[in-house]
């Protein structure tokens, strides 16, 4: 089965419903460069992902050779999804890729997607149609060949038969567009509207006419992807400019890099892009099962009701520690009278989903805390059970030691560098194209250093730790952390990164819409 899908204008929260349980279902993602990252989020870890992008005068893969292999990896017999920016059906050319699989006898879905047509005017402020200022509009392809010798356009129709005109991909041959228009009686004055990245944090708007379109777009720089719509309803962008007004936001139009892993990521870009700021997901860091097995984690969940205390330090190990206990056929009356420490609000929140309110929280959320917190709590002779990551720091088991008590480490996960496109990271780093780099654990520093092969691509790039125990790991590298959270959680990151943040001008196109 192959579905031929549509990603969205750009925001990834307006991919539907559909789409999702396709590209959970897929073996193979074929997707294009408008693809949002956290969208190809929604298919298994293991599917392939084939990259065959195109921008604006350079193709990864002709269209051609992507339909083949959308055969191709069809006849294997695997379900095949073909991830398209915006709709498959409008200039997406997913009526040559569907009719292809017709003729090889092969079954396909068309998955529609919210086109950039309506929904980046819409993010623009400005309605494709409006009572009593436009009651029709066109979608045009802005990449026709200005030198061929007859064009396939019906600019007079075009130009005067219908309101709102709205070019994709059209930014490259604006001239030849605006000459048209005016050759064939639209009026050099008529608003137009160029809007690029919509529906992303990043848009930028720029308002001008028909006749002013391709030397202001030149002279601000204005790149693709981009759309170009004309049209009284531009007017109407001074009233509707929703989306501009959240730019009062302290991060519009700021980048950060978001280093956690992939399954952790989604609750701090949420709240970063809750402030304006557009999220670059890169995880650094990858949850594994620990190298020697579960068998010292089994062995003590056989012995549970030995224990008098368990110490959890993270989300993960509370999940992983009950993973293997429900595994054992057991659950939490098994823990009998032991009583459960935990370092920090997220652990002991993950607690309480099992039903377990901790006896113990620091006030401060890193081992030396939860050390102070149980001076004087621990019976003699106490049995502690210490559930967390293979590479932990060795404090928390040796002070308690100190203090009498007899502890057992499980290992019950481990954190390795994940897969990521080491070359395209250091570019954006090293061209300006991130503002700030977030580190949530020591493991985020030490393996997006192993991945950049060094801290030398973060140089004159803003870093917030989320407390100190990260910010001592980022130091031990070269790092020298701008944000150190005081509360060491991911709230208490984004109110540090909040209150840290200057409140400099969001860059790109600001002050650029004209009446």
């Amino acid at each position: 089965m192959v579905y031929l899908v549509g990603a969205g204008p750009g925001d990834w929260r307006l991919v539907t419903m559909k789409a999702v349980d396709c590209l959970r279902a897929a073996d193979v993602v074929i997707y294009d460069r408008l693809a949002d990252d956290r969208i190809l989020g929604f298919a298994p870890q293991d599917a392939e992902r084939v990259y065959v992008g195109k921008a604006s005068s350079h193709h990864t893969m002709k269209q051609e050779d992507i339909s083949r292999l959308i055969v191709l990896k069809a006849k294997e017999g695997k379900t095949v999804v073909r991830l398209k920016g915006g709709d498959p059906f409008v200039f997406g050319r997913g009526g040559e890729e569907g009719m292809l699989l017709e003729k090889n006898g092969i079954p396909f879905e068309i998955v529609p997607g919210v086109t950039s047509a309506i929904s980046v005017p819409a993010y623009a402020g400005i309605p494709v149609t409006h009572r009593a200022v436009a009651t029709s509009f066109a979608v045009v392809t802005g990449h026709e060949d200005p030198t061929k010798a007859e064009s396939g356009m019906n600019w007079k129709g075009l130009a005067t038969g219908v309101d709102t005109l709205v070019f994709l991909m059209g930014v490259a041959n604006l001239p030849h567009i605006t000459a048209k228009l005016i050759e064939n009686g639209r009026a050099a004055d008529t608003p137009a509207a160029v809007i690029r990245w919509g529906t992303k944090p990043e848009q930028r708007v720029l308002v001008t006419t028909v006749g002013n379109a391709a030397e202001d777009t030149q002279r601000n720089a204005v790149k693709p992807p981009a759309i170009f719509i004309v049209g009284e309803v531009v007017r109407l962008r001074e009233k509707l400019r929703w989306f501009d007004r959240l730019a009062q936001r302290p991060l519009f139009g700021r980048t950060v890099l978001v280093t956690r892993a992939r399954d952790e990521a989604s609750r701090l870009t949420q709240k970063l892009e809750a402030l304006g700021a557009s999220c670059l997901e890169v995880p650094a860091i990858r949850i594994e099962s620990p190298t020697d097995g579960f068998s010292a984690a089994d062995a003590a969940i056989r012995e549970i009701g030995r224990y008098h205390w368990l110490v959890f330090t993270s989300p993960n190990g509370v999940l992983r520690f009950f993973s293997r206990l429900f595994a054992a056929g057991r659950d939490a009356r098994a823990l009998g009278y032991a009583k459960v420490a935990a370092i920090g609000s997220s652990t002991a929140g993950k607690l309480r989903e099992y039903g377990i309110e901790a006896d113990c929280v620091p006030k401060e959320f890193r081992a030396e805390g939860v050390i102070e917190a149980l001076q004087g709590k621990l019976p003699p002779h106490a049995k502690v059970l210490l559930p967390r990551a293979e590479e932990a720091r060795e404090v928390l088991p040796e002070k308690l030691r100190e203090q009498g008590a007899d502890v057992d480490v499980v290992a019950l996960y481990k954190t390795v560098a994940a897969d990521a496109d080491a070359d395209a990271l250091r570019d954006r780093l090293t061209s300006g194209g991130i503002d700030l780099v977030t580190f949530t654990s020591s493991s985020t520093v030490r393996n997006l250093c192993k991945i950049l092969g060094g801290a030398d691509a973060l140089k004159g790039i803003r870093t917030a730790c989320i407390g100190p125990v990260t910010a001592a790991a980022a130091k031990e590298l070269g790092i020298a952390p701008d944000i150190v959270a005081g509360t060491y959680t991911i709230d208490g990151l984004v109110a540090a990164i909040q209150n840290a943040w200057n409140r400099a001008e969001p860059m790109g196109l600001t002050g650029c819409d004209k009446a």
